[in-house]
C-alpha cells in the first residue's frame, strides 16, 4: 500500500483534483489517501469539494483579506510541515500552477516525498505573465517526479526541457473528467434572480475575469468592452460572476452595475456554474480552466489575456486570445455575434483537451511507478 497525499488550495485546483481523489478511492486496499486543503481560496474551494462529495483530512486554512504571495507562502509551509511529517506521504500530488501548487511540492522536496503534477508542461515562456502563475508551473516543474501532460504540446515542452520521457505521462486534462461527470445531472437555477434573467428572451454572454495581470486599468477595459456590447445588441444580456477579490470588485461593480441587461452576481458553485456555460452564448473569459472546460460543451470562448499557456484551444479554433483591449473585445464579440458561420465554425471545433479518462490514467502511472499490484 501507498500514502498518496493531494493538495489543493483554490477552486480550479479541487476542480481538477476531485477526478483523481474519486479514482484512488475505488482502491482503498491499494491507497491510503490524505487529503489536504491549504484554503487560499476559502469559499470558492469548500463549494467545489461540497459538489464532489469530498472532505478533507486537513485543512489549513491559510486565507486572509488581501493576502500577499509572501503571506500565501509563509503559511502554507507551516502549516504544511507538521502534516507532513506526521502522514510520511510517498507522493503529493499537485495541480495546475497556483502558490499552493509549488508550495506543497516545495514542502514534499524537504521531506523528499515523491512530487505528481497534474496540468504539468503548460507555458507561455513569459515570466510575469500570466503572473505568478508561469513561473509557479515551471517551478512545480523542477520539483516533479511524474509529469502528468494534458496535451500533446505540453508532454513536447516539457521533453523539449530536458524531462526524463519515461517520467511524462500524456493524460489528458482531468477539467473533462469533471465536467463531464456533472454536465449532465438536471439542474434548476436555485438563485430566483439569475433564474428570472436567463428566462429573458437573447443571447446570454458570460463573463469571467479576475487574474491578477488584469487588475486595475485592464479590468476597466474589459468592463467597457462588456458594457458596449451590451448596448450594441438588443437581445444581448450578459452574466458575470465577480470574483471575491475586493481588488476585483472595486473596478467591476462601479463599471456595471445597474445596467438593466447586465447582472452581476456572486461566484457560484461548480454546478451551477456548469450549467451556466452551457446556458451561454458566447464566453469572455480570462480563466485557464473554462478556456479547457467551454470547447467541451460548444461554447466560442474569447480570451481576455495577452498570453495563454493553453494554445491548444486557439489553434483547434475553440478560443480566440483577444487580450483586455476594449476595441479588440467588442470588435471579435461583434463578429461572433452578427456572423453564423464564424460562429459555427468555433463552436464546432474539436475539444482539444481531453476524453474524460484522465483521472485513470494518472492513477494507472502512479500504481506503475510505486509497483502496486
Amino acid at each position: 500500500m501507498i500514502t498518496v497525499m493531494t493538495v489543493c488550495g483554490t477552486r480550479p485546483d479541487a476542480i481538477k483534483m476531485a477526478p483523481v481523489i474519486l479514482e484512488m478511492q475505488r482502491h482503498p486496499e491499494r491507497v491510503h489517501l490524505v487529503n489536504v486543503v491549504t484554503g487560499q481560496h476559502r469559499q470558492m474551494l469548500d463549494q467545489v469539494l461540497s459538489v464532489f462529495g469530498l472532505e478533507p483530512d486537513y485543512d489549513l486554512n491559510i486565507m486572509q483579506d488581501r493576502q500577499s504571495l509572501t503571506q500565501v507562502a509563509l503559511r502554507a509551509l507551516e502549516r504544511l510541515e507538521p502534516v507532513m511529517a506526521e502522514t510520511k506521504p510517498d507522493i503529493v500530488m499537485v495541480q495546475g500552477d497556483t502558490a499552493t501548487t509549488f508550495l506543497a511540492s516545495l514542502s514534499a522536496f524537504y521531506h523528499k516525498c515523491s512530487v505528481g503534477h497534474l496540468e504539468a508542461g503548460l507555458r507561455t515562456y513569459q515570466k510575469y505573465d500570466p503572473f505568478p502563475e508561469e513561473m509557479m508551473r515551471r517551478l512545480t516543474s523542477a520539483l516533479t517526479d511524474l509529469h502528468f501532460a494534458p496535451t500533446g504540446a505540453a508532454r513536447d515542452n516539457l521533453l523539449k526541457e530536458g524531462f526524463a520521457p519515461e517520467r511524462i505521462y500524456l493524460t489528458g486534462n482531468t477539467v473533462i473528467d469533471a465536467l463531464l461527470s456533472v454536465a449532465d445531472r438536471p439542474y434548476t437555477f436555485e438563485d430566483g434572480r439569475l433564474a428570472s434573467f436567463l428566462a429573458e428572451p437573447g443571447r446570454m454572454i458570460l463573463v469571467t475575469a479576475h487574474r491578477r495581470e488584469n487588475w486595475g486599468d485592464r479590468m476597466a477595459s474589459v468592463c467597457k468592452a462588456v458594457r458596449a456590447l451590451v448596448d450594441r445588441y438588443d437581445d444581448a444580456r450578459a452574466v458575470f460572476p465577480v470574483h471575491l477579490n475586493p481588488v476585483v470588485r472595486e473596478v467591476v461593480f462601479p463599471a456595471l452595475e445597474g445596467h438593466d441587461r447586465i447582472l452581476l452576481i456572486d461566484p457560484p458553485d461548480y454546478l451551477p456554474f456548469v450549467n451556466l456555460m452551457k446556458s451561454a452564448h458566447l464566453i469572455l473569459t480570462d480563466s485557464g480552466g473554462v478556456q479547457e472546460e467551454a470547447p467541451a460543451l460548444g461554447k466560442p470562448v474569447l480570451v481576455l489575456r495577452q498570453t495563454t499557456e493553453r494554445p491548444e484551444a486557439v489553434t483547434a479554433g475553440c478560443a480566440l486570445l483577444v487580450g483586455t483591449d476594449e476595441k479588440r473585445i467588442l470588435s471579435e464579440a461583434s463578429r461572433l455575434m452578427d456572423d453564423e458561420a464564424a460562429y459555427r465554425a468555433m463552436s464546432q471545433s474539436a475539444n482539444p483537451y481531453g476524453d474524460g479518462q484522465a483521472a485513470r490514467r494518472i492513477r494507472e502511472a502512479v500504481f506503475e511507478h510505486f509497483e502496486v499490484s
